[in-house]
Order: C-alpha cells, then structure tokens, then sequence
C-alpha cells in the first residue's frame, strides 16, 4: 500500500466544491480544509506508485481551480491503529 499527503492551494471560491470533487475519488480517502500556507489536504491510499502517478499527472489536472499541488510520499507509518488493515482494498 502507497500512502501520500497531497497538499493543494485552490482558488479561495471553489475550496468546498472541490473538497467534495476529491473526496468523491476512490483514491482518496481524506480531505482536509486547514490554514496556513494551504487550503486542502488529501490522504491517498493505492496499491501502487503507479496508481498514485496516475491520479496526480491526470486526474488532478482535470480539477478546475486547483492551483498548485505538493505530493509528500510516505515512507512510514507511526500508528495505534492498524492502517493497513483499515484501507486494505
């Protein structure tokens, strides 16, 4: 399992729609509205790197007001919870 953080700075008026717009995608399985130097935050969980390569170099470009993104690969989990368990697919 390919854990990433994806940080985004959207357009200030389509934060909510597209919020909603990631959080519909199957690869993704949190989103976050949060301050500081961006609005959203995305968790992706997917079997492989490809996967992961795809949903950024493709389907996040299709997202109208979506204006920059920082893609933070996982290397480790520190958890009391069983993670992988949780979002095994």
């Amino acid at each position: 399992m390919v854990t990433a953080i994806i940080l985004m700075n959207v357009e200030r008026s389509r934060i909510n729609a597209i919020a909603d717009r990631l959080a519909d995608m199957k690869e993704i399985s949190e989103v976050f509205s949060v301050s500081g130097n961006y609005d959203l935050i995305a968790i992706v969980r997917v079997p492989r790197n490809d996967d992961l390569a795809e949903l950024v170099t493709h389907h996040l470009l299709t997202i109208e007001g979506l204006e920059k993104t920082n893609t933070l690969l996982a290397f480790k989990a520190y958890s009391r919870h069983d993670l992988e368990a949780m979002f095994s697919v």
